[in-house]
């Protein structure tokens, strides 16, 4: 059966999880979580497989604990497979390990913290109830966007005077080449105040390491300035 959501977390994040499928499911998005929605005597993992194949998006509560959760690489792996958007719900402020880093470098990320959890949780509701029904009326439900083509949340995203949210995204995703999804974070915060996508881009160029890398950078983002 289609649902609107997968969400993936580890054991001890249960808490914080299904707090926020209860908000979720109070908003009117159909969500599919385990074990609530495994039904009995079933196999685990193929029910699982079809949830993700059904769903629209994923929400990753990511945390140190599903950061070394083989569970949750191998539902992030198949979300990934599919094509299913993932959103990441940062509930502690580590970074993916290497190998979750592969799948999410590219990813927006919404961050869940200082505490406490509920405001992020309605800020996270507010932006699936615009995301979801964007993408019912652009797209069939059989179809899924690609995490790119999502529009990422108001708070996510804040362009530089110049910059608009497509160059934004795009510069975002060079840096996530080169340093991981730490890239997200970087690249919002630079954008502040800063001056046109020239400027945004030196001004973030020395998180990388090597100046080979570096020009390969400029390069790219002058490029996107150019609408190359």
């Amino acid at each position: 059966m289609a649902h609107d959501l997968f969400v993936s977390y580890s054991q001890p994040d249960r808490e914080a999880a299904f707090a926020l499928v209860e908000r979720m499911e109070a908003r009117g998005m159909s969500v599919w979580i385990a074990p609530r929605d495994i039904s009995p005597a079933a196999d685990w993992a193929a029910e699982i497989i079809d949830a993700i194949t059904s769903a629209r998006l994923m929400v990753l509560v990511f945390s140190g604990s599903s950061n070394e959760s083989g569970q949750v690489r191998r539902e992030v792996e198949r979300a990934v497979h599919k094509q299913l958007p993932i959103l990441p719900f940062r509930i502690e402020d580590v970074l993916p390990s290497k190998s979750l880093e592969y799948f999410l470098s590219a990813q927006h990320w919404m961050d869940a913290f200082p505490p406490p959890l509920e405001p992020h949780i309605d800020r996270l509701c507010d932006y699936l109830d615009t995301a979801l029904g964007g993408y019912a009326t652009h797209h069939p439900p059989a179809e899924h966007r690609s995490s790119r083509d999502a529009a990422p949340p108001a708070d996510i995203a804040h362009p530089a005077r110049g910059v608009d949210a497509a160059q934004l995204r795009l510069l975002e995703v060079e840096l996530a080449k080169r340093i991981g999804p730490v890239a997200g974070h970087l690249v919002r915060r630079a954008a502040q105040g800063c001056g046109d996508l020239d400027a945004l881009a030196r001004r973030l160029a020395p998180e990388i390491d090597g100046e080979p890398e570096r020009r390969v950078f400029l390069e790219a983002c002058w490029r996107i300035g150019k609408g190359k």
